[in-house]
């Protein structure tokens, strides 16, 4: 198929497509004419990359173990558990990052209340 129809049938863009190409997570065949052939099985694994990407996996990190996974069960793909575990890492860093500033910004907010209720008092 066409990357327009591969575009057309995972509902990811064309730039995408070529984005994905580039990395190395897709791999058309080039015809003579230059365009881009897509085998069958490129629909499923467009939609792979799409599950992985909202996980909040880098390209990098999926084409890491992509070719295992789209042969194999995610548990047979030693590959996958690490950056599962190195993700959720960072996201509970950022958690504890945001929560911080959350909590600075409330005291922040009370402080400037009770300036202003002060302000206000003293009137």
């Amino acid at each position: 198929m066409k990357i327009g129809e591969l575009s057309e049938r995972t509902g990811v863009s064309l730039r995408s497509l070529r984005y994905y190409e580039e990395q190395g997570l897709l791999t058309p065949i080039r015809l003579d004419n230059g365009y881009r052939e897509y085998s069958p099985l490129a629909e499923e694994q467009v939609k792979t990359i799409q599950l992985y990407l909202h996980l909040g996996l880098s390209t990098e990190q999926i084409a890491g173990f992509l070719n295992c996974v789209l042969m194999n069960k995610e548990s047979f793909c030693q590959e996958v558990l690490p950056i599962y575990r190195q993700k959720l890492e960072e996201i509970e860093s950022q958690i504890h990052l945001l929560n911080n500033i959350k909590s600075n910004l409330e005291d922040r907010i009370q402080s400037i209340l009770d300036e202003q209720k002060e302000a206000e008092e003293r009137k």
